[in-house]
């Protein structure tokens, strides 16, 4: 079964949903990455306003294609969500809410997610066009020169995405591959 979620993700929201749940997310989200990162924390750090409110925000850590003519937004699918984790943390802690990305995630950020009460969600890395296709808008908020690194702001309409790692710390990374080794020891037999 697939669950229709909408943002912003209050506690009751983010505790209803487990490590493996299909979703179709919607509202919106701000992508930003490595570059992006550091400042949003630099700019904290010195007293000064992030280009967006942290608290309940969803971040997709991605970098969009260029955009060709007739789009709203270039191909745009996951990176890699590590790339993050030194952040990562220090945001929570002001409330982020949601992660979007790809790949395993430190387990400093999978206690600060349990404290917190945030969700890591998996994008389909391969699938940006799929994922490019659930934006309705798109806007450059803060940043331009970073350039595929700067943040935007978008509006999504049902983007397909995994639970990867749930508000108790529950990882599909670990699940899964405990369940594909239960069945590959079962086809041995």
């Amino acid at each position: 079964m697939v669950k229709e979620i909408f943002l912003p993700l209050d506690d009751t929201a983010v505790s209803a949903l487990h490590a493996g749940d299909k979703i179709l997310l919607t509202g919106e989200i701000y992508v930003a990455r490595d570059a992006a990162h550091e400042r949003i924390v630099a700019a904290i750090k010195n007293g000064e306003k992030p280009p967006f409110e942290i608290a309940e925000a969803a971040v997709y850590y991605a970098g969009p294609a260029p955009v060709k003519p007739g789009e709203i937004i270039g191909v745009i699918g996951p990176t890699t969500a590590g790339r993050m984790d030194s952040y990562t943390p220090f945001l929570l802690e002001r409330g982020l809410r949601v992660m979007i990305g790809k790949g395993k995630r430190s387990a400093e950020v999978v206690e600060a997610m349990r404290k917190r009460k945030a969700v890591y969600l998996g994008a389909a890395g391969g699938a940006a066009v799929l994922l490019q296709s659930s934006v309705a808008e798109a806007e450059t908020i803060a940043w331009p020169e970073l350039g595929p690194e700067a943040v935007l702001r978008l509006k999504i309409k049902q983007m397909p995405l995994v639970v990867v790692i749930d508000c108790e710390g529950n990882s599909l990374y670990e699940t899964g591959q405990a369940a594909a080794k239960m069945l590959i020891a079962e086809t041995e037999r």
